[in-house]
């Protein structure tokens, strides 16, 4: 994701002058193409995430489409208040940009585990939250933030992740993406869990449960036709995200449904507890020790596959 990041950044700052890049003195083997092609439109502001995004909004409102960019929680939470108060008040044109979005810098232990951020952003007046589910994703994403005007968040794989889409896609801010469809249960993903979620299917379609998969990349604003669709077309919801499971996407489409009077449906949310991780290691490793990958996924799917059976 991160590669596709920057590969569409440099595509973008080719044809508009206002896209800037400001970071946290970070990610080089990354950066340095955006910084020597474009050098007056980038900025290393050390390590001072608070100073970047003030910094970032003074140039958004000057006229600029700034992208702030660190590693997971430091653009995020440790300049939330900034956010808050300059970006979002002042409804400027900055674009935070966290890469290593759940357990991706999982080794680093939980300073580095940017589990709480989807449910924080999308309690900010006026911010956009895109969580992309695969480099295609990514790319389109980047594209759409910067012709959206205002904030936006975008929360980042970091590299090597999957590309799960085969062909074009249709992406719009706000609008899911149908990966697969079926009517026996509908899959929702948000970020780089995309990829999970396809091969769960793959594998309940094996034992014959058509499973529908949505990507729901913007969980501000929400689909809510597609979840009303899901819950009106198939026998149950299940989210999944490597993200608390209070206040991310499993929040989100429960309120969704309560408040449409779909509470009837089948629902669960799959995601991390609300506790402080006390595992360190992989991405790989804490997706398995939380049930986050196929095998647990499928795991914990059981219940309702029976219910879906019977």
């Amino acid at each position: 994701m991160r590669t596709a990041f920057f590969k569409t950044l440099l595509e973008m700052a080719e044809h508009d002058d206002r896209v800037t890049l400001v970071v946290g003195d970070l990610g080089f083997g990354v950066v340095e193409s955006f910084a020597q092609r474009f050098p007056k439109r980038f900025v290393n502001v050390g390590v001072a995430e608070q100073n970047m995004t003030g910094i970032a909004v003074g140039m958004a409102l000057s006229g600029k489409i700034v992208f702030t960019y660190s590693i997971a929680n430091f653009p995020t939470l440790r300049c939330l208040e900034q956010i808050r108060n300059d970006v979002c008040y002042h409804n400027a044109n900055v674009k935070v940009v966290a890469v290593g979005g759940g357990f991706v810098y999982g080794s680093l232990g939980m300073t580095h585990h940017a589990t709480e951020d989807l449910a924080i952003f999308r309690a900010l007046p006026g911010m956009i939250v895109v969580a992309p589910g695969d480099p295609l994703e990514t790319e389109l994403a980047t594209r759409a933030i910067v012709s959206h005007r205002g904030p936006c968040y975008l929360r980042l794989g970091r590299a090597g992740e999957p590309k799960v889409h085969s062909g074009p896609v249709s992406f719009q801010l706000g609008k899911a993406i149908t990966v697969r469809d079926g009517t026996d249960l509908t899959l929702i993903t948000t970020g780089g869990l995309l990829s999970i979620g396809s091969h769960v299917v793959e594998r309940l379609a094996g034992d014959g449960i058509h499973a529908r998969l949505l990507s729901m990349h913007t969980l501000k604003p929400l689909d809510a036709e597609a979840i009303l669709s899901a819950a009106q077309e198939t026998g149950a919801i299940v989210t999944l995200e490597e993200h608390s499971i209070i206040g991310g996407l499993g929040s989100a489409v429960a309120e969704v449904l309560a408040e449409n009077c779909e509470g009837r449906v089948r629902f669960k949310r799959l995601g991390l507890p609300s506790i402080f991780s006390s595992h360190v290691g992989t991405q790989e490793y804490l997706q398995t020790m939380y049930g986050l990958d196929a095998d647990g996924v499928l795991e914990s799917l059981k219940p309702i596959l029976d219910l879906v059976r019977a």
